[in-house]
């Protein structure tokens, strides 16, 4: 629990940088102004018009930082700071396997795989709702 809050508490600032990045340029945009000059309300810009246009970025952003911290929760583990030994986690099934690679080398295969095939899985959940929910690629 603790490693998934110090993960959190350090990755904020990306969806941050990003979501004032984008708010930044779709406010610009021609759609945006005029809405605003027709005397659309802010908050039915910001849903209608803003939100739909950045959503896209924040589900990439979401999907890749996602992957970054089950990697970094194996990581952490792995070393042995992660979760007591009773819980399983991937980075100390990884670690505890390390002794046995010649003998059985599936101990450490099946950890790996089942981490990258997960960081994978979620990184194309995230680029197919991205293909799903942005507003450019709809025809």
């Amino acid at each position: 629990r603790n490693i998934v809050l110090s993960l959190s508490a350090a990755g904020w600032v990306v969806y941050a940088r990003v979501v004032r990045g984008e708010v930044l340029s779709v406010k610009q945009r021609d759609f945006v102004q005029a809405a605003a000059a027709l005397g659309v309300g802010r908050g039915r810009v910001l849903f209608r018009h803003v939100l739909p246009n950045v959503a896209p970025s924040i589900i990439v952003v979401a999907s890749l930082q996602f992957s970054q911290f089950i990697v970094a929760e194996a990581a952490i583990s792995f070393l042995g700071f992660g979760v007591q030994p009773p819980t399983p986690a991937w980075g100390s099934m990884l670690s505890e396997s390390r002794d046995f690679l010649y003998v059985a080398w599936w101990l450490a295969a099946l950890p790996g795989a089942a981490l990258a095939l997960t960081a994978l899985g979620v990184n194309l959940v995230g680029d197919w709702l991205r293909d799903t929910l942005d507003p450019k690629l709809r025809i």
